[in-house]
This record gives C-alpha cells, sequence and structure tokens, in this order.
C-alpha cells in the first residue's frame, strides 16, 4: 500500500517546560538569587517613575521616555521571573498551550515596544546634542505622548502580526517538553510538525 505521509500524531494541548532542569539539585538555591534580582529590578524602576513623576525639574522629554522604559522593564519581567520562580519549587512545570501562546505574545508585543522605545530615545538625544537650539521645538510634550503611545500601538501589531499569527497556525505534536524557562518562539518550532520554514531558518 503506498504511504501517503500521514503519520500517526498526537496533538499536544499541554507544555512543560524544562527550565532549569538539569540543575535539579541547585533550584532551591536558584529560587532566592532568582527572587532578590527579580524584586531588585522591580523596587528600582518602580522607584525611577516615583522620581520622575514626582520632581519637576526631571518633567523632560529624556525622562518621561526613561520612566516609559522603567514601566516597560517591570510588565517585560513581571511576564516571565514569576512562573519561573514558582517552576522552580515545584515539580508539575505544566503550562497551557493557550498560557505559552499568552506568554509568548506579551513577550514579543514588549519586545517590539522596547525596540520602538529605544529608538525615540536615541531620537530624543539627536536632537538634544546635534540640534539644541531647535530642541525645544521639535521635542514638545504632545509630540513626546504622541510618540509614546504609538510605540505602545506599533508594538502590539507587530506582535499581532509576526507572532500570534505564526504560533497560533503551529501544530504541535510528540514531545511536549520545551527546553527553556519560558514560551518562546524558538522552542515551540521545535515542537512543530507542520511547516514552520518562513526563509528564516
Amino acid at each position: 500500500m503506498e504511504d501517503l505521509g500521514i503519520k500517526n500524531e498526537t496533538i499536544v494541548g499541554t507544555l512543560i517546560l524544562l527550565g532549569f532542569d538539569d540543575l535539579h539539585d541547585l533550584q532551591i538555591f536558584l529560587f532566592p538569587l532568582f527572587f532578590m534580582v527579580y524584586l531588585v529590578t522591580t523596587v528600582g524602576n518602580i522607584l525611577i517613575i516615583i522620581t520622575v513623576s514626582a520632581d519637576r525639574s526631571l518633567h523632560t522629554p529624556m525622562y518621561f521616555f526613561l520612566g516609559n522604559l522603567s514601566f516597560l522593564e517591570i510588565l517585560y519581567t513581571s511576564n516571565i521571573a514569576p512562573r519561573m520562580l514558582v517552576d522552580l519549587l515545584r515539580q508539575d512545570k505544566c503550562i497551557a498551550f493557550t498560557g505559552c501562546i499568552t506568554q509568548l505574545y506579551v513577550f514579543c508585543e514588549l519586545g517590539t515596544f522596547e525596540c520602538f522605545l529605544l529608538m525615540l530615545m536615541s531620537y530624543d538625544r539627536y536632537l538634544a546634542i546635534c540640534q539644541p537650539l531647535h530642541y525645544a521645538d521639535s521635542m514638545n510634550w504632545n509630540l513626546c505622548i504622541k510618540l509614546a503611545a504609538g510605540t505602545w500601538v506599533w508594538g502590539f501589531l507587530l506582535a499581532d502580526v509576526l507572532q500570534l499569527l505564526l504560533a497560533k497556525s503551529l501544530t504541535l505534536c510528540g514531545p511536549n517538553e520545551i527546553d527553556h524557562f519560558f514560551c518562546d518562539l524558538t522552542p515551540l518550532l521545535k515542537l512543530s510538525c507542520s511547516d514552520t520554514y518562513m526563509g528564516w531558518k
């Protein structure tokens, strides 16, 4: 009988994040270390936001963008670190496929936003250094707010188009173990039994 290329596949609905599984004996020691790093990162960024908001002399475009970057870093680390910390303490490291896609989407959206925000911060410094006499007219508060809002919108749109469409079209089968501590695109592509070639592999 002719082989039609049909394989016996088990569709994956739950994934296992292996994380630091090879350091099983050290995970109890890694938890306080990573928890302290997460706590310092979060508190440090909150202090930056409070300082920029409270001090009138820091109400400039540069510090406005810095406050946005600090807020972004809080969201960025909070998307990955709490789940990773919980997984360090438990045996069952399962995550639903929809939860994995949600974490991937938030990660990609915030990463896209960070790239645009760093570009805006560079442009702000370029104007301040290369065109100091026109800086106040070129970078006013109205423009700063529009640029920051635009980066959030572009972050959402690009993450939607590039990541969700690709991730939703994935058919995961076979082993359901992700050799990572969070849901990233590359480990998901390794689990896919559907065609994942898009020219950059």
